[in-house]
């Protein structure tokens, strides 16, 4: 069965830097766009990056772009969000997220928390 475990996450002051990796398995790794999401207390999950199997295109959300990074390793089937320039209000849970034929499949989520 498909199963994605983020890690990575934790607390980081303003300024600072995070890498978030998801791990994939029970799916064709490589055949899929992966993605991380967030969701903020009292907020509703919203997109924040995406990357194509290949990894050669990469879409972000404005309130991340130029910031973040996402990257994957098919070798490894991981993918990676590099967090950098950190504001208190990139405070969130992170989730990894992969769409396959149309039923989206969730980890647990990593918290990332980032103190002003």
């Amino acid at each position: 069965q498909v199963r994605l475990v983020e890690s990575g996450g934790g607390l980081v002051q303003s300024g600072g830097s995070l890498r978030l990796s998801c791990a994939a398995s029970g799916f064709t790794f490589s055949s899929y766009f992966m993605k991380w999401y967030r969701q903020a207390p009292g907020k509703e999950r919203e997109f924040v990056a995406q990357i194509s199997g290949g990894g050669e295109g990469t879409d972000y959300s404005d309130s991340v772009k130029g910031r973040f990074t996402i990257s994957r390793d098919n070798f490894r089937n991981s993918v990676y969000l590099q967090m950098n320039s950190l504001k208190p209000e990139d405070t969130a849970i992170y989730f990894c997220n992969v769409p396959i034929y149309g039923r989206n499949y969730w980890g647990q989520g990593t918290q990332v928390t980032v103190s002003s």
